[in-house]
């Protein structure tokens, strides 16, 4: 087992050092946000991410598992260095590296030993040749490192198990040595005979992003379909089982709703996309699946108008759910967002409930009303929307529901509500790909 060192305690961060201690090894989880290192230090989390307090604690309790915010030290102490801070998108697109390359400076300044530079966080391709630049730049002697690119693949709300139990280990490796030290890294899951890919690094780092492409791909046509389904009066539901009956689909991300969001669907589409424009290789699909994804954000809001007949200024609606997804308390890039904007742009007024992410939503609508509950959330509203497939909306009472509420009203965008129960409550509803409006 190894002495690691984890730059970034966000989702990827600190779910990989933790991760990683699990695994048996010796990790130091290390940031510049001194409030991070203190709440994690304190025993909380800063992130709402199901099973990572127990990973944690367990860790810390078999002082496997420290924090730090010394990153200089952490450098100096460990043999290899995952980088795992953000890479936000820029103003045209792109990823915004300058983090990442700030790293590099601290981890050139402070090599003392041959290590193991590995990335982690969700980079350009030709972005490891830049950090490995950089590293020689900074560093003060001749002692030499190699790079890795180790891209994640991990679900925020599954984020545990997927770095526990992932589908395979993509490691990109500058040489054999690396990749051995990695592969005992990775110890646990290569004994199980985990699938793991050994390849360049600009092979690793093409990987990342093709797959979340094709996902988002995957996520758009779906949507797609169900707006068809909706003009022709098919059942998007029975059609997607049956598209993922066939192996060559399978049912992963046949699921319709507002149009996908996070921290990175949105935000990898659009590099791939940069860099495609950069090298003048056109990336058709990837440019319908961002264009269909923002038309659906739409849709939904024009499907709430439509139910209410445009009557917006002054009237009561209540967004349920928040976050991108559920799972988690991450709202960016939410549909929920553009939802809610619209109203406010006509002059509506928003009561919202979210079971995690409200106080994040809060840095983006901080006058909205927030409540505790959906009893709360609906009581008089003119409407309802339903934008997370939280479980508790799939289990609403219906009849409760329509005694809250001034007008039986309900858009859901998640499908997570009957129909048939629905339409015997006397409600006026809409959803996605399922049925016209009633």
């Amino acid at each position: 087992m190894k002495n690691i060192t984890v730059i970034g305690t966000g989702y990827v961060g600190l779910v990989s050092g933790a991760g990683l201690s699990d695994f048996g090894n010796q990790v130091i989880c290390a940031d510049i946000d001194e409030s991070k290192i203190r709440l994690l230090k304190a025993g909380k989390i800063p992130i709402f991410e199901p099973g990572l307090k127990e990973v944690v604690d367990r860790n810390i309790k078999s002082n496997r598992l420290s924090f730090t915010t010394d990153v200089s030290k952490a450098v100096r102490d460990s043999e290899v260095i995952f980088i795992g801070v953000g890479t936000p998108e820029g103003k045209n697109g792109e990823a915004d590296l300058s983090v990442v390359f700030s790293v590099a400076e601290t981890i050139g300044n402070n090599l003392n030993t041959y290590k193991i530079i590995c990335t982690k966080s969700t980079v350009p391709i030709g972005t490891g040749e830049k950090i490995i630049s950089i590293i020689n730049k900074y560093k003060k002697n001749d002692i030499d490192f190699d790079y890795v690119s180790n891209p994640e693949f991990l679900r925020e709300g599954a984020a545990v198990q997927d770095f526990l139990i992932p589908n395979r280990i993509v490691l990109g490796a500058t040489s054999e040595k690396s990749f051995r030290i990695m592969q005992d890294v990775y110890r646990p899951l290569y004994i199980n005979e985990t699938p793991i890919v050994y390849t360049n690094v600009s092979t690793a780092e093409m990987i990342k992003y093709a797959s979340n492409a094709f996902l988002a791909l995957k996520l758009s046509y779906i949507n797609e379909i169900a707006n068809l389904c909706e003009a022709v009066g098919a059942d998007v539901h029975i059609v997607a089982k049956a598209m993922g009956n066939d192996g060559r689909i399978s049912p992963k991300f046949l699921h319709p709703g507002p149009g996908f969001g996070g921290s990175c669907f949105p935000k990898d589409t659009k590099a791939l996309l940069s860099l495609s424009k950069e090298l003048n290789e056109p990336m058709n699909t990837v440019v319908a699946a961002i264009a269909t994804n923002a038309r659906q954000k739409v849709r939904m809001v024009d499907k709430l108008f439509n139910l209410m007949g445009d009557e917006i200024k002054g009237k009561t609606i209540a967004v349920l759910g928040l976050s991108f997804k559920q799972m988690t308390d991450d709202v960016r890039e939410s549909a929920s967002i553009k939802m809610i904007q619209s109203i406010l742009d006509k002059d509506g007024i928003v009561k919202a409930y979210d079971p995690v992410a409200s106080d994040n939503m809060k840095m983006i609508f901080p006058d909205i009303e927030y409540y505790s509950n959906w009893q709360e959330a609906v009581n008089n509203v003119d409407a309802v929307v339903i934008m997370t497939e939280w479980h508790e909306f799939r289990g609403l009472d219906l009849v409760e529901l329509k005694q809250l509420v001034k007008t039986p009203i309900i858009l859901d965008t998640r499908n997570v509500l009957s129909i048939k129960d629905l339409v015997s409550l006397d409600f006026k509803f809409d959803n996605v790909g399922r049925r016209v409006l009633k």
